[in-house]
């Protein structure tokens, strides 16, 4: 029997697994090894909050190409289902995290699945390898042999700012996790709070802090200031473009430009032109130049993240209102110093194309920064001896580990593996979009395709 270990079992690593007994013969086992405390939930989906919803309508979020509507059934089925929710509605992260348990359950219980599936909780420290024989996984005292490996890691935590003295971050007043349990605990309702970052992570702890009634300001900073914008509307779809994608950033960003007017005047939106780009965003990815992508990465990055990376209208009219009422700030410009002083930190910052410096005095800074994706300087245990090794190597623009079209990794000398490969984010310097559903679905399906031609 063939082995095929998926280390990470959040969204990547589960949907990986379930396609993977679908698509190989039943000689092949699927462990999935899991450092957290559940599976098939990342912290993305592990939220309890309600109010922390879907940035894709239900309609699109199927784990499955070929039954697209099978998460939007699931939840109509479910007990507690809103009465008038659509496919273009957008539901509640927390039951997609359901939604993907549910099937991964439902595969450990499928008649004649015995044996197929293994879940191991443990943290991975080390994969070893020799040659023309199989991967050794240390998880602890224990070691499990499989013929190949999926690294499924996941989204890091993002890093912090870099300020002078770093002993400000191990004072209570920093929170590095917004994910953690703890990030608003014993915070006063009425005490000024600063959010590292404008991306959707700040919209997720903005709607924390008003949901446990926080009535105090919220400040929040990032290089340029810019925050997400909100899907439209139902509209009529654009006219489809017959023209080519050129290949240089420059011309696509024209094109984009052109065809977003064009949806505007014939009655559409600039958001479903940009929607109908989403099918060719890998290949257009990879058709640019090396130079093209470190343009994109330095300059329009943020731009299209906040546009490509929409909020739900519901949590986007929160977000409009705590602004309206003076209670949301956004702030653009750069963090100089962090310094504690009592109950309170102060904050420098130097705001976007100003040469003095300003001044916000708040109780609790949380780093809503978003993930770190430099693997050169990322602490995770797995990721520093599998480099140490040589096994991996960060991609040219240090956004993951560098990847083949197939998701096979390359080692230190640019050789690719046979038996080590990835998916999900960590993949996003070879694919870039490679954080919505849709998105890792797709190269979930491509990848257990691969690997069943392997056995």
């Amino acid at each position: 029997m063939a082995t095929f270990a998926i280390v990470g079992a959040g969204f990547s690593g589960t949907l990986l697994a379930l396609h993977l007994l679908r698509r190989t013969p039943t000689r092949v086992r699927v462990v999935l090894i899991e450092r957290q405390n559940r599976f098939a939930q990342g912290p993305a989906y592990a939220t309890g909050n309600p109010s922390h919803l879907l940035n894709v309508p239900a309609g699109r979020m199927s784990a499955f190409h070929d039954r697209p509507e099978d998460f939007f059934e699931w939840l109509a089925r479910q007990p507690d289902a809103p009465a008038g929710f659509g496919p273009g509605s957008f539901a509640p992260r927390r039951q997609f995290g359901a939604y993907i348990r549910q099937l991964l359950h439902e595969e450990l219980r499928r008649p004649g699945a015995e044996g197929r599936l293994e879940l191991v909780r443990g943290d991975v420290a080390a994969i070893e390898t020799e040659a023309q024989g199989p991967l050794s996984l240390c998880i602890g005292d224990r070691r499990i042999e499989a013929d190949l490996a999926v690294l499924a890691i996941g989204n890091f935590p993002p890093e912090p700012p870099a300020i002078a003295d770093h002993g400000f971050y191990d004072t209570p007043l920093y929170r590095p996790d917004p994910w953690a349990a703890d990030t608003l605990a014993g915070l006063d309702p009425d005490a000024p709070v600063l959010l590292i970052g404008t991306g959707l992570t700040m919209i997720d702890t903005v709607t924390s802090l008003e949901d446990a009634g926080h009535r105090g300001p919220i400040h929040a900073l990032s290089r340029r200031g810019l925050t997400p914008l909100c899907h439209a509307a139902a509209v009529k779809p654009p006219r489809r473009p017959g023209a080519a994608i050129p290949d240089r950033l420059t011309d696509c960003v024209k094109m984009l430009r052109a065809e977003a007017r064009r949806a505007v005047r014939d009655g559409s939106t600039w958001q479903a032109a940009l929607d109908e780009l989403r099918p060719f965003g890998r290949d257009l990815w990879q058709n640019l130049t090396s130079d093209d992508r470190s343009r994109f990465l330095r300059h329009l990055r943020p731009w299209w993240d906040v546009h490509r990376h929409r909020l739900a209208p519901d949590v986007s009219c929160r977000i409009d209102a705590a602004r309206a009422r003076g209670q949301l700030r956004i702030h653009a410009g750069r963090i100089d110093s962090i310094a504690a002083d009592g109950d309170r930190a102060t904050v420098s910052y130097r705001p976007r194309g100003k040469a003095e410096r300003h001044e916000l005095r708040v109780a609790r800074v949380v780093n809503c920064a978003g993930p770190a994706c430099d693997f050169d300087r990322i602490p995770h245990p797995l990721v520093r001896r599998l480099l140490a090794d040589g096994m991996v190597r960060p991609d040219a623009h240090r956004l993951g580990l560098d990847v083949t079209p197939s998701g096979a990794l390359k080692d230190r000398q640019g050789a690719i593996s046979r038996q080590l490969f990835a998916v999900g984010p960590v993949t996003r310097g070879a694919f870039w979009e490679m954080t919505a559903v849709p998105d890792i679905r797709r190269q979930c399906e491509l990848l257990a395709a691969q690997l069943a031609m392997l056995v």
